[in-house]
């Protein structure tokens, strides 16, 4: 299994590179720039070509993904697990997303945040975005149906059963939609560098409360000035420097 994923890092996404952009000419030339140099294996430069098409205004899971792959390639542990999990926020369900993601986290050494059981599978797979078109199809529908029974009544019997299936079908969509709210919901920031001190409070001088290294998700529970507080599944708390960690969401 480990040998699978790691075959999946040998390449970019060069069939998927269906990369948005706004201005085609230059972001499309840039990403395919940075493909080459992935396959010629500048995996540093082909990063830094990936973030240029991301500055440039371009966000798809297929760029997210190259650019996972290339900080992976480069040893840059904490920013791979940034972009494979902005990668699986846009594409959930995608199995190359979710199994580099989780090759790229067994790697990670030390403490780290995992989400609770119940936010990981909240969602049922499916990206904030699906739940919110999914919602409102089921809001519409069921509008349409009250309103066909009121414009229609010798259909009345039939458009009342619509209604009630509708809105059921919009009462679980909107479960879901609350669910994956809640799961998106924590601030998270991963570690970039090899080893971050995280300190009793948010000065140099306090004395270290525990030890996150690169790729370490944890959750952020408040902010000072240039120092995140961060927190891990041990319940170890601490404060980290800002330019120690990237955001996730």
């Amino acid at each position: 299994m480990k040998r699978a994923f790691l075959l999946l890092l040998l390449a970019p996404l060069l069939a998927r590179a269906d990369v948005k952009v706004q201005s085609p000419d230059v972001n499309v030339v840039q990403f395919e720039a940075a493909n080459r140099l992935y396959e010629e294996k500048k995996f540093p430069a082909a990063a830094t070509g990936y973030e240029t098409v991301v500055k440039g205004g371009s966000a798809s899971p297929a760029l997210w993904f190259n650019l996972g792959n290339a900080y992976f390639k480069s040893g840059q542990l904490g920013r791979a697990v940034v972009a494979y999990r902005r990668a699986a926020q846009a594409t959930p369900r995608d199995p190359d997303v979710r199994a580099n993601l989780q090759f790229a986290r067994q790697q990670v050494q030390g403490p780290r945040w995992h989400a609770p059981g119940w936010n990981r599978v909240a969602g049922g797979g499916f990206s904030l975005n699906e739940w919110a078109v999914f919602t409102a199809i089921g809001v519409w529908l069921t509008f349409l149906s009250l309103a066909a029974a009121v414009l229609q009544p010798e259909f009345k019997s039939l458009w009342r059963g619509g209604v009630k299936i509708f809105g059921a079908m919009t009462a679980l969509q909107t479960v879901g939609l609350v669910a994956s709210l809640l799961a998106h919901s924590p601030e998270l920031a991963v570690v970039t560098v090899r080893e971050a001190n995280a300190h009793h409070g948010p000065l140099e001088e306090s004395a270290n409360a525990f030890t996150a290294h690169d790729g370490a998700e944890l959750r952020v529970l408040d902010h000072k000035d240039d120092w995140l507080q961060v927190t891990d599944d041990a319940r170890h708390t601490g404060w980290l420097k800002r330019t120690e960690v990237a955001p996730v969401n």
